[in-house]
């Protein structure tokens, strides 16, 4: 399968040596593919930072979004790691994108948005597609890579008890062990509901420099953590802790919140977000299309303040994980 790959399985998890596993249909070439760069560096124990690319594909703006995708991984690299945008191309993941692979993701017309459940289809049938917080999360821990950067994690939406609309996020993140930096999640969300859902799942939560979990384009949702880290040493010091324990399997979410100059307007949040809502309720927008039509609405709404915001939560996720990756690195 993927050489590169393969010495980081568990030997009960390779296709070769599970009986149970038919091998009368193979998939032709390796379904993961690392970059030279993030082979490399992974090999030498040199930090490494996964970066999603639905935020390039489906979160911003062309041109604009290739010129963030290219600063995202510049910011990573002054912080001390390798960036590893991922995504699929053809049918292949690829852990590590060239210049070429980010301009296909930021240009190319009908991508699909790949959730961990989505890759197997993807793989099989030779798609193309940006990877969200889920497939992202799966990915980048079958390379080996420890941490990773986004902007808002999904989370429970609101009217739950009525639709039973969670992301598939959550999910992922209860059996995979990887350090997520967010800005918290999206503010279209239920806060409350996503904090005990987190809880219920086993994923730990520790706000970086602050005792309230950020609200994504505020500063603070007004929902308080439990725990909080004050350094990228201390982030590092838990996942120590974590394998020391052996266990669990989950992840670690380091909520860093965006400065509070930098935030959208508390005000024109609320009160944009809640005309948003109600269009989504005249129109009957629902399941997946909420998403997309409420943060549309806050971009068109706010003047485009809302995407300036996003973006420098993504910043600091992305400068603050490539700081907790470097720790990691000089301790492991």
């Amino acid at each position: 399968m993927f050489t590169r790959f393969h010495e980081g399985i568990p030997p009960s998890r390779t296709r070769r040596q599970n009986p149970r596993m038919r091998t009368t249909h193979r998939p032709a070439g390796d379904p993961i593919r690392l970059s030279d760069e993030v082979a490399e560096a992974l090999e030498r124990g040199a930090p490494v930072v996964a970066l999603e690319s639905t935020i390039i594909s489906h979160g911003l703006p062309r041109p604009r979004n290739l010129d963030v995708a290219t600063e995202l991984e510049g910011i990573a690299r002054r912080a001390g790691a390798v960036p590893a945008t991922i995504a699929v191309l053809d049918g292949v993941a690829h852990v590590g994108l060239d210049r070429a692979g980010l301009k296909r993701i930021a240009t190319e017309p009908g991508l699909r948005k790949l959730g961990a459940r989505d890759l197997p289809l993807a793989a099989a049938l030779g798609a193309c597609g940006a990877t969200t917080v889920s497939a992202t999360s799966f990915l980048a821990d079958r390379a080996g890579i420890r941490v990773f950067a986004t902007g808002g994690l999904g989370g429970v939406h609101r009217g739950w008890t009525g639709t039973q609309d969670e992301s598939a996020d959550l999910d992922t993140l209860s059996r995979t062990p990887i350090t997520v930096v967010c800005a918290g999640v999206k503010s279209i969300l239920d806060v409350p509901a996503t904090l005990q859902r987190l809880e219920t799942r086993g994923i730990s939560v520790a706000g970086f420099r602050t005792g309230e979990f950020p609200g994504f384009y505020l500063h603070s949702s007004g929902e308080p953590v439990d725990w909080r880290i004050e350094s990228p040493r201390e982030a590092a010091e838990v996942m120590w802790a974590r394998e020391a324990l052996g266990g669990p399997r989950s992840a670690l979410i380091v909520a860093n919140p965006v400065p509070p100059s930098e935030q959208l307007d508390p005000a024109l949040h609320d009160r944009v977000l809640a005309e948003a809502l109600a269009a989504a309720g005249r129109e009957g927008v629902t399941g997946q299309d909420v998403t997309p039509f409420l943060l549309d609405h806050l971009v068109r709404g706010t003047g485009g303040a809302s995407l300036e915001a996003n973006l420098a939560a993504v910043r600091g996720n992305v400068r603050l994980a490539g700081r907790i990756a470097a720790a990691w690195s000089r301790g492991s």
